[in-house]
C-alpha cells in the first residue's frame, strides 16, 4: 500500500517536534512515492474506506426529537442578538452548507476573518473550526452565538428569551427534561442535527461497491493521481478524506485579516503559524470557495495552487511541493473529487415555535 494512503498515521507535527530536519522527511516521502509509483485502482482497494456510523457522545445521545429540536434552533434567527442571523445564515443547505462567500459577514453586517467552513460530516471531525479551537460540535454550536463578531448574543438574555416562547419550553421538558433550557442543552440539540448532515454514496463509493461505470476514465485518472504523483492522500485520507491536523499549506492571506496565524493562536507552537485544519473533501463540489480565507473561487483554481507549490513559502508544510502535474492531469483531479460528491442532502426547514 502506498504510505500516504494509511489513515493519516504518519503526522508531520511528530516528526517536526522531534527534531527530524524536513530534507530528511522530504527525501524519504519522495523516495516511497518513486519505488511504490501510482496506485492503480484496478489493483488496490485498500485506498476505499466508507463513512463509518455516526458516533454520539455518551452524554448526548441520539433521539429523534432532539435533532428536530436542534434544526429549529438551527434555523432560528433568534438565538442571535440581532434576531436575523442564525447557524444558517453562514451554513445554509442550498450553498453547501456554508454560505457562498469567500468570507462571512456576523454581526453589524462586518466582514469576517475566514471562510463559514461546511457542517457537512463535520460530525467525523475530531475537533472543531479552522483553527480547532473547539473540541467538539457541542461547544462549537455555542461558540458563534456569543461571539460578538458573530451572532452576538448573550447566553443569559437567550436563555430567557427560550423560555418566554411555550413552543420551546414543551419541546425542552420533552427532550431534556423539566426546567432544561440552558445554553448546554442549546449545544447538544444543535449539535445532535449538526451530525444528521451527512454525505455518502457518492460515485466513488459506488465505485468501490462494485460499479465500475460509476466513474469516468478520467476520475479514475484522478484518483490514481490523488493517491499517488499528486500527493494529495497525505492530508486528505480516511473516510472523511481529512487527517483532522493543520497544515501551513503556503496560501496568501485574503480579507479583513492582514496576517491570520491560525492553529498558532491555540498551540502556541512556532511550527502551526499559518496552519489550518484539513478540511474534508466528500461533498466539496458544493462548498465553494476554498481555503480557510476563501481565496480560490474554484477546484480547478484550488488544483492550480497545488501544482505550483502554495505561494507563501514562510513556514510551509515541506509536503506542499510543486507537483509537476499536466494540464490532463489537473483535469482528473477535479473529475475525481466531482466523484466525491454525495446524493442530495435533503432537509425541510422547520417551522419555528
Amino acid at each position: 500500500m502506498n504510505p500516504f494512503q494509511r489513515k493519516g498515521k504518519i503526522k508531520m507535527k511528530r516528526y517536526e517536534k522531534r527534531g527530524v530536519p524536513f530534507s530528511l522527511i522530504l527525501f524519504l516521502f519522495t523516495a516511497c512515492i518513486f519505488l511504490t509509483g501510482p496506485v492503480f485502482a484496478e489493483e488496490e482497494d485498500s485506498v476505499y474506506e466508507p463513512l463509518p456510523k455516526m458516533k454520539y457522545p455518551a452524554d448526548n445521545a441520539w433521539s429523534a426529537q432532539k435533532e428536530e429540536l436542534g434544526k429549529m434552533l438551527y434555523f432560528d434567527p433568534r438565538l442571535s442578538g440581532s434576531n436575523w442571523i442564525s447557524c444558517a445564515t453562514c451554513h445554509h443547505p442550498g450553498l453547501g452548507w456554508g454560505d457562498g462567500l469567500p468570507r462571512g459577514f456576523g454581526n453589524g453586517q462586518k466582514e469576517l476573518g475566514r471562510h463559514s467552513p461546511t457542517v457537512i460530516n463535520s460530525g467525523y471531525s475530531p475537533v472543531q473550526m479552522w483553527d480547532g479551537r473547539k473540541k467538539t460540535l457541542e461547544d462549537q454550536a455555542l461558540g458563534p452565538i456569543g461571539s460578538a463578531g458573530e451572532m452576538n448574543q448573550d447566553y443569559d438574555e437567550l436563555v430567557k428569551e427560550l423560555k418566554a416562547i411555550p413552543g420551546y419550553v414543551y419541546l425542552f421538558d420533552k427532550v431534556f427534561g423539566k426546567n432544561s433550557i440552558t445554553m448546554k442543552n442549546v449545544g447538544k440539540a444543535i449539535a445532535t442535527f449538526e451530525r444528521s448532515v451527512v454525505s455518502n454514496n457518492s460515485a466513488y463509493d459506488k465505485y468501490w461497491q462494485g460499479d465500475k461505470k460509476a466513474m469516468s476514465r478520467s476520475a479514475v485518472n484522478g484518483m490514481n493521481l490523488f493517491f499517488g504523483k499528486a500527493k494529495c492522500s497525505i492530508c486528505h485520507n480516511g473516510p472523511a478524506f481529512t487527517d483532522g491536523n493543520f497544515h501551513n499549506i503556503g496560501v496568501r492571506q485574503h480579507g479583513p485579516l492582514k496576517v491570520d496565524l491560525g492553529r498558532f493562536n491555540i498551540s502556541k507552537e512556532d511550527f502551526d503559524k499559518g496552519a489550518f485544519k484539513t478540511p474534508g473533501l466528500r461533498h466539496i463540489t458544493r462548498s465553494a470557495p476554498y481555503m480557510h480565507d476563501g481565496s480560490e473561487a474554484t477546484l480547478e483554481q484550488v488544483v492550480a495552487f497545488y501544482n505550483r507549490g502554495g505561494d507563501v513559502d514562510q513556514n510551509k508544510s515541506p509536503f506542499i511541493t510543486p507537483l509537476g502535474l499536466t494540464a490532463q492531469e489537473e483535469k482528473d483531479l477535479v473529475e475525481f473529487m466531482k466523484a466525491l460528491e454525495g446524493e442530495p442532502i435533503l432537509v425541510l426547514i422547520p417551522q419555528l415555535p
